[in-house]
């Protein structure tokens, strides 16, 4: 199944609408890789992720920040 993320939607909206700062906030706070690839695409695909560098690098570091391997194991 390849549906649309809520989560995704629901970011890209808070960005069009102009609130930023709320939608930085949900980015660091992505549920999962998917969902922040997902984001991206939607963004792409209107045009707002290259006029917003912020979300572009928040959403990319994430990215990279969900991806990596945990460094260590819980006790």
């Amino acid at each position: 199944m390849n549906r649309q993320s809520v989560w995704a939607t629901k970011v890209a909206t808070l960005i069009q609408g102009g609130n930023s700062q709320a939608a930085l906030a949900q980015i660091k706070v992505a549920p999962t890789v998917k969902d922040l690839q997902q984001l991206r695409s939607l963004l792409t695909t209107k045009g707002l992720l290259s006029k917003n560098r912020l979300v572009d690098e928040a959403t990319a570091d994430q990215i990279v920040a969900l991806s990596a391997p945990r460094l260590h194991r819980s006790p």
